[in-house]
C-alpha cells in the first residue's frame, strides 16, 4: 500500500496512528493540534472572507466579485484538506522520530492571499466596490 493511502486512511482512523512508532512526549502531540487547529481557522477565515466578498460587494463586476470570492473559498476548502494532512504527517514522523515534513503550502496559501488582496486594493482605490 502505498504511502499515500495509508496516510489518507490515518484521516479517518487517527487511532491507528498508534501503530506508528512510539508514543510520543504528549505536548508534542498536543502542540501538533494546537497547528492543525490553527489551519482550521485559517479555513474558516478564508470561507468567510469569501462570503463575505460574494454577500456584500453587490456592486463589483460579477466576474470580478466571483472570481474573487471563488479563490477565497477555495483557497480556505485547500486549507482544511491540507490541516488534515500536515496534521498526519507530523504526528507519523514524530511517533517515527523522524524529522517533520515539509510543505510548500503555505507558501501557495500566501500567494493566493497576496494577489486576492492586491485585486482588492485595486478595486477599493478605483471605486469599483461602491
Amino acid at each position: 500500500m502505498s504511502d499515500f493511502v495509508r496516510g489518507l486512511r490515518l484521516w479517518f482512523a487517527p487511532q491507528r496512528l498508534g501503530e506508528e512508532g512510539e508514543t510520543p512526549d504528549y505536548r508534542f502531540t498536543l502542540a501538533n493540534e494546537r497547528t492543525f487547529l490553527a489551519w482550521l481557522r485559517t479555513a474558516l477565515a478564508l470561507v468567510g472572507g469569501g462570503f463575505a466578498v460574494d454577500q456584500f460587494l453587490p456592486h463589483l463586476r460579477w466576474g470580478v466579485r466571483v472570481g474573487l470570492a471563488v479563490a477565497l473559498l477555495a483557497a480556505g476548502a485547500l486549507c482544511a484538506l491540507q490541516a488534515v494532512d500536515h496534521w498526519v504527517r507530523c504526528e507519523r514522523a514524530i511517533r517515527r522520530g523522524e524529522p517533520l515534513p515539509v510543505s510548500r503550502f503555505p507558501t501557495v496559501l500566501s500567494l493566493v492571499v497576496a494577489v486576492v488582496a492586491v485585486v482588492m486594493v485595486v478595486v477599493v482605490a478605483l471605486g469599483g466596490g461602491r
